[in-house]
């Protein structure tokens, strides 16, 4: 009984003891605000997926709340909003959101740097491109979470275009450093609100876009008001990445940051298939838009171009050098590849 007692007792104690010792404290739910690049139409594939899925896993530990393209702040302003901590992630290339550091230029579609969409996550993963972009963010306070592709980029206009001729003059929306290299050929870029592109090709405001591939042209409405699409593209692939305020992303526990990698990688493998099937299937099913096509030869010339405005990027800082030299070792290593990697 004795014994039976003091166990009684010292149990009880301890008890109390680790009672008050560790009292049980509800812990606050994480809430996170991401704004995306895309409208509602398009954020429904290229991001909308993946959220949802962390959410779900993430329960009552945290949930990432989703805005689209303009929604809390203009794309334009997104990094330092961002970068402030008035919103806690962003998905978009860092073109779009003007973010200042020496990679922003390489954002959106840098000409010519890839031909396929699987060329960028290469790019980032195994050649370099993601200790460069953790590098240049991690100076501004910013998190570089993680690069990947979306789809080509490709002229819808309202009038067909059969040669570089036929691009003088046009007005066309297209992305900062895209519209650089394309005014030599006579194109006059024009920067609006994602959501106003639809009525200022209807109004004549715009000539066409030059923005992505058929299927955000189908996706969104713009295949609804042009006519044309462009079979040569300037880029085979958008580069984009998903970023987070620096402190907020190191606030989280080493779990959720996990659980927030599986979501971003399930959304870049997401648009590698949506993207890439449906470039295909609605330039031969797509009833909306006809093709046409500049001829190889005559197109050389804007690919040669392209090589030129490389240089004078590299020219700028040794950081833009660094990344064209690797953009031109990965070409010349895909060329040597051969196929299926480079045709020619």
């Amino acid at each position: 009984m004795t014994t039976r007692r003091k166990f009684i007792t010292s149990a009880g104690a301890g008890a109390v003891g680790a009672s008050l010792a560790a009292p049980a404290i509800a812990q606050s739910k994480i809430t996170w605000r991401l704004q995306t690049y895309a409208g509602p139409a398009l954020a429904e594939h290229v991001v909308k997926p993946a959220i949802d899925a962390f959410n779900k896993v993430a329960g009552d530990e945290m949930e990432i709340e989703l805005y689209f393209a303009d929604q809390l702040v203009p794309t334009g302003e997104l990094f330092r909003a961002m970068q402030k901590g008035t919103i806690d992630a962003v998905q978009s290339d860092d073109d779009s959101m003007a973010s200042p550091t020496e990679v922003t230029v390489f954002g959106g579609y840098f000409p010519f740097a890839s031909r396929y969409s699987l060329d960028v996550p290469v790019l980032f993963n195994q050649y370099g491109l993601n200790e460069i972009w953790d590098e240049e963010y991690s100076k501004v306070g910013v998190k570089h979470l993680s690069a990947g592709s979306w789809d080509p980029c490709h002229f819808a206009t309202k009038d067909p275009i059969n040669s570089l001729e036929d691009l003088k003059g046009k007005r066309v929306f297209t992305f900062p450093t895209a519209g650089r290299f394309l005014t030599q050929f006579g194109v006059v870029p024009v920067t609006l609100p994602w959501e106003d592109i639809e009525v200022a090709v209807q109004t004549g405001e715009l000539d066409g876009i030059a923005w992505s591939g058929i299927t955000e042209d189908y996706t969104v409405g713009w295949a609804d008001v042009t006519n044309y699409f462009l079979t040569n593209n300037i880029s085979g692939a958008w580069a984009g990445s998903f970023f987070a305020n620096m402190d907020r992303y190191q606030e989280l526990p080493d779990h959720l940051k996990e659980l927030l990698k599986l979501a971003m990688d399930s959304s870049h493998y997401y648009r590698q298939w949506w993207y890439w099937g449906g470039e295909a299937a609605l330039r031969v099913n797509g009833p909306k838009m006809q093709l046409t096509t500049i001829p190889d030869e005559e197109w050389a010339t804007v690919e040669n171009a392209a090589l030129k405005f490389w240089d004078e990027i590299a020219a700028e800082s040794e950081t833009k050098a660094k990344v064209v030299n690797i953009f031109k070792q990965y070409n010349a290593d895909m060329v040597k590849a051969g196929r299926p990697y480079r045709y020619g």
